[in-house]
């Protein structure tokens, strides 16, 4: 990126100098730590609740004396406050933070120009263009996953999970009085746990995705990536726009 400044004085000619930008602070750091802890939150759930949905078999003796699921279960379930605890901050940063702070919650989906660019970049990650575009946030197809998945998706599990926690919370908790009326709506509770079993699955699929794409751009884009969700620099491989 190149960014431009000059002055003139009075009966002599504007003069013009160019300042070549290598990198520019993208992420603040309670947009970073909320990463981590987000990834850390959703391994944790992911790998719980496969267990949950497959329990281990059963132990002999006392179950009291193992208590492996319960152990589990109790992971899940801290995890899944953290996750929206964290979910509920980085809410709260969107309106404090800077305006890449912001992208996780605002997608630009009316205006031409993005879904052009998110066509662009479809054909790049599909080694049909030989170049892809620079980006001091997220790209658009990037930007159209995040919001799909995290936001949107962070909200569904959340929903589907805290309702199936207010069932053994019993009636009339916080759990029950916020979380509970999905379950009618939905029909029964094994409707909601089927709902949020896709969405575990969904989230896993997504992940997946997510680590090869960062190491991929990482190496072949113009731009730094996983380093950026560090130190919160994007640094730019060139100086062309």
């Amino acid at each position: 990126m190149i960014q431009r400044s000059g002055s003139a004085d009075q009966g002599e000619t504007t003069m013009q100098t160019e300042v070549k930008r290598t990198a520019v602070y993208v992420y603040e750091a309670p947009v970073r730590l909320w990463h981590w802890v987000n990834a850390l939150s959703i391994t944790v759930l992911t790998i719980t609740g496969w267990f949950i949905a497959n329990p281990l078999p059963t132990l002999p003796g006392e179950a009291s004396d193992h208590y492996v699921m319960g152990y589990i279960r109790f992971a899940h379930f801290a995890a899944a406050y953290i996750f929206t605890v964290g979910f509920i901050g980085r809410l709260y940063w969107a309106f404090v933070g800077n305006e890449h702070s912001q992208q996780l919650f605002k997608l630009p989906f009316y205006r031409a120009s993005f879904w052009k660019e998110l066509m662009h970049e479809v054909r790049w990650y599909a080694f049909m263009e030989k170049e892809p575009k620079k980006y001091v946030g997220h790209n658009p197809l990037a930007h159209l996953f995040m919001v799909a998945i995290i936001t949107v998706g962070g909200i569904a599990m959340v929903l589907t999970g805290f309702a199936l926690y207010a069932e053994q919370a019993g009636l009339g908790t916080w759990q029950d009085t916020l979380f509970g009326w999905l379950i009618p709506l939905v029909g029964q509770s094994q409707d909601v746990r089927i709902w949020h079993h896709w969405g575990m699955w969904i989230i896993v699929v997504f992940f997946i995705l997510y680590v090869y794409v960062a190491i991929r751009e990482d190496i072949v884009s113009r731009q730094s990536l996983i380093s950026t969700m560090v130190s919160g620099w994007r640094m730019f491989k060139d100086d062309r726009p």
